[in-house]
């Protein structure tokens, strides 16, 4: 049985990831922060994984995390990752967004050389873009300490790769979305509105940009290319995406359809909630994990949105 470790695994890819490998017969341990709280998305898992409170942020802490769990493979999944912490506290996200990677790293590096090692990174790297869609060439311009940090580590990860050899893979992944993301991403926000509507819950839903645009796909697609990558011949950085983007106002139509409704009746767009234009449009081209990994998206746009209504559905009728 080969032992893996997911950091980060009570967030939505930890969760996926972790029933991914279970059923492949891995070994499962999981760290969370200190003092976390939250395993709703892992409850239904618990009797089958460890879990392991660790500071990513201590050095020693990591090393003897590995020397006593012996993985085969780690997933760095952990981050500062809510879009509402893009700019807030610069310093922590350097922290645990890049500095952590680059100890995680080095503990592999003194520990067991031989471990597999991934990365999640973001097409926040790309930034401001000069080029669509991005692929693994494209040149990083990021413009928020999220996207700067998320470089540095990816960096660190090549560096590894390239002056110790270590087997060290890093996935840019765009937009990935599923009922487990968190209630402050706008896919979330769309879908338990609706629902909360339909519910006689709300009566309207407050929304930035409708015509804002992403390159959305379904998190349980995306944890598959993780494990595709690290169980390569070779290691490698990979854009994970679907290469299709669609509208905020597209999210809105599909979701509220579900629940019978017409978005144009509840949506409101809120001048506070605006960003501004983006030049570029973000948009992955997933061809070198097609060609490479064997890899392509299981779910499509319209099941990614039903699937998120139909549970955000069931939790309002529960009212949960």
């Amino acid at each position: 049985m080969k032992t893996v470790l997911i950091t980060g695994i009570n967030g939505q890819d930890g969760s996926y990831l972790a029933e991914l490998l279970l059923a492949r017969g891995d070994r499962v341990v999981g760290t969370v922060r200190p003092g976390a709280t939250d395993f709703s998305r892992i409850e239904h898992l618990r009797r089958g994984i460890e879990i392991v409170a660790c500071d990513l942020l201590d050095q020693r802490a990591l090393e003897t995390l590995l020397e006593r769990t012996r993985p085969a493979e780690v997933y760095n999944l952990a981050a500062r990752s809510s879009s509402a912490d893009l700019f807030t506290d610069p310093v922590l996200t350097g922290e645990v967004n890049g500095l952590a990677v680059a100890r995680l790293l080095e503990a592999i590096l003194r520990v067991d050389r031989k471990i597999r090692f991934f990365q999640a990174s973001s097409s926040e790297i790309f930034g401001l873009s000069t080029q669509s869609p991005q692929d693994e060439e494209t040149p990083f311009r990021p413009r928020n300490p999220y996207g700067a940090a998320k470089l540095y580590a990816q960096w660190m990860v090549a560096s590894y790769r390239e002056k110790h050899g270590l087997f060290t893979c890093t996935g840019i992944l765009f937009n990935h979305e599923s009922p487990r993301r968190g209630l402050d991403y706008v896919t979330r926000r769309i879908s338990r509105g609706a629902a909360l509507i339909k519910a006689g819950q709300a009566t309207e839903l407050k929304l930035g940009s409708l015509d804002a645009r992403r390159d959305w796909s379904f998190a349980g697609d995306t944890v598959r290319a993780m494990a595709a990558m690290l169980g390569a011949a070779k290691p490698g950085d990979y854009v994970i995406a679907t290469g299709k983007t669609h509208s905020v106002s597209d999210f809105c139509e599909a979701a509220f359809a579900r629940a019978g409704l017409d978005y144009r009746r509840y949506v409101v767009e809120d001048a506070n909630n605006l960003r501004p234009a983006e030049t570029v449009q973000l948009v992955g081209n997933p061809a070198k994990a097609r060609r490479e990994l064997g890899w392509e998206p299981a779910v499509g746009f319209e099941e990614l949105v039903c699937m998120m209504v139909d549970a955000d559905l069931k939790a309002a009728a529960e009212n949960v």
